[in-house]
């Protein structure tokens, strides 16, 4: 690996871990940063002649995938807003960037009141989107007479209400 990949690979991994909760795997032979264990950046393999890494980009997908060094994340990963990008050996990529990506895969990634704490908890980053609030449903009144009552069978008499109290065997 070329010396300039290699530091800014050593420094987007120092960043990364830097960030509040991060810490550090190796699953399948390939170093990962993790928040409360979810992964939120791949940083590639250590023996490999170039510099790769994953990040998972809800805001800045399509931008991201514009450019010539990046494609969605395989695995199915990309459908899920994830980018890998691919430096050569003699690539200088922007760290200002990788940074950015870095704290945005975070904020996607990790609780709400840690990715509040690296966005300033102001709010301001909109990384992660907001979860829609669920329509309450309005539930009919039960009535009490049929609480826990089978529907009534028709007999011509509306009234009789017919229970089945027989226990059923229970299958092996």
């Amino acid at each position: 690996m070329a010396s300039t990949v290699r530091k800014v690979r050593a420094k987007l991994r120092e960043f990364a871990l830097s960030l509040p909760e991060a810490t550090e795997d190796l699953p399948w032979g390939e170093r990962v940063a993790k928040v409360k264990k979810k992964v939120f950046v791949f940083l590639g393999r250590d023996m490999d002649a170039h510099f790769g890494l994953g990040v998972k980009l809800p805001s800045s997908n399509k931008s991201a995938l514009a450019l010539p060094f990046t494609e969605p994340t395989g695995y199915g990963l990309g459908k899920s807003g994830w980018v890998s990008a691919k430096f050569e050996v003699d690539a200088s990529p922007s760290l200002e960037l990788l940074r950015d990506w870095v704290v945005e895969s975070y904020c996607a990634v990790a609780p709400k009141s840690l990715a509040a704490r690296v966005r300033g908890d102001d709010g301001s980053d909109t990384t992660t989107k907001p979860r829609a609030k669920r329509a309450s449903k309005a539930k009919a009144p039960v009535s009490a007479k049929r609480v826990g009552k089978a529907p009534a069978k028709s007999r011509g008499d509306s009234t009789s209400v017919r229970v089945n109290t027989e226990k059923r065997p229970r299958k092996r």
